[in-house]
C-alpha cells in the first residue's frame, strides 16, 4: 500500500488538471472545502467515547477481516482507533450527501456507526440503509443511533449476501452508496452489479479502501473500466464513481 501511495502520488493531478467543470467543482467544493463545523462536533464527542470504551466484543466477520486486528475478539476502543474512518473522510462523505442532495441512502458496513451518523446527519429529511454482519458491533452502533437521537436509519443485520437483495427489495432507487464492507474482489462486484439495478444518473457510488489489497485495485480497475460509469475519480483513500448522461467517460487520479 505505501508503493502504491507513492505512485498515486506521482500520478494524481490537482485542480489546474481537471478539464471537467463537474469534477473541478466537486474536487474544489466538496473535497478540498474542509471546513470544520460544529454540526458533526455531536459525532465526534461520541467517537471519543467509544476510544475509552473497553467492552470486548465477539466479531463475526463475513469478509476479508482486519489487517490490524483478526482477532475473534475485540475491544470497542480498539475498534474505534484502529478501524473507523477518520473525521475528515467521514465529513468528505458528508459533503458529498448535502452537495447533492441524496435522500436514499445505503452504507455496506455499519461497523460502530460513526460513519453511519455523518450520513444521517446529512440528509435528515432521507433514509440511511445500513448493512451489518458481525451482530455485536451492530449492537454498539445501534445504541450510538439511540444517542444522537438519528431516526431515520435502518439497519439491517445478517450477512450482506443475503440481506443485500432483502433491502433492495424496499428501495424504488439509490442516490449514495458507500461500499465498504467486504473487501474482496468477487463480492465487490457484486454488489455493484446488484446495486446498480437501483442506479439512476445521479446515483453517486464510493468504493472505501480501493488499495486495501490486491483483490481490491484489481476490483477498483474494473470498475473504472465499466462502460456504464461516465466519471470515476480515484482519491487513493476511497473511488468515487458517477453515472451522468451525456458525459464523455473520465477518469481522474487526484491528489
Amino acid at each position: 500500500m505505501f508503493l502504491d501511495l507513492i505512485n498515486h502520488w506521482f500520478l494524481a493531478g490537482n485542480a489546474h488538471r481537471i478539464h471537467s467543470p463537474f469534477v473541478f467543482d466537486f474536487y474544489v467544493n466538496v473535497y478540498k472545502n474542509n471546513v470544520n463545523s460544529t454540526i458533526n462536533k455531536p459525532i465526534e464527542d461520541l467517537r471519543k467515547s467509544l476510544k475509552a470504551n473497553s467492552e470486548i466484543l465477539e466479531i463475526n466477520d463475513f469478509g476479508a477481516g482486519s489487517k490490524i486486528n483478526s482477532s475473534s475478539k475485540r475491544s470497542v476502543k480498539d475498534i474505534a482507533s484502529k478501524s473507523l474512518k477518520s473525521p475528515f473522510w467521514s465529513s468528505f462523505l458528508y459533503r458529498i450527501i448535502e452537495k447533492y442532495k441524496c435522500s436514499e441512502i445505503l452504507e455496506l458496513g455499519t461497523s460502530l456507526g460513526i460513519t453511519t451518523c455523518y450520513l444521517a446527519k446529512a440528509a435528515p429529511s432521507g433514509t440511511i440503509y445500513t448493512l451489518e454482519g458481525c451482530s455485536k458491533t451492530l449492537e454498539v452502533a445501534k445504541r450510538n443511533f439511540e444517542k444522537l437521537n438519528l431516526t431515520n436509519i435502518k439497519p439491517k443485520k445478517g450477512n450482506i449476501d443475503l440481506t443485500l437483495p432483502e433491502v433492495l427489495g424496499e428501495i424504488s432507487q439509490l442516490d449514495f452508496v458507500l461500499f465498504d464492507a467486504n473487501h474482496r474482489l468477487e463480492p465487490t462486484l457484486r454488489y455493484l452489479e446488484i446495486c446498480l439495478k437501483k442506479a439512476h444518473t445521479g446515483t453517486i457510488f464510493v468504493f472505501d479502501d480501493i488499495y486495501w489489497s490486491s483483490e481490491m485495485k484489481t476490483a477498483w480497475k474494473k470498475i473504472v473500466q465499466d462502460s456504464r460509469i461516465s466519471l470515476s475519480i480515484d482519491l487513493y483513500q476511497m473511488g468515487i464513481v458517477f453515472f451522468k448522461e451525456g458525459v464523455k467517460k473520465q477518469h481522474f487520479v487526484l491528489k
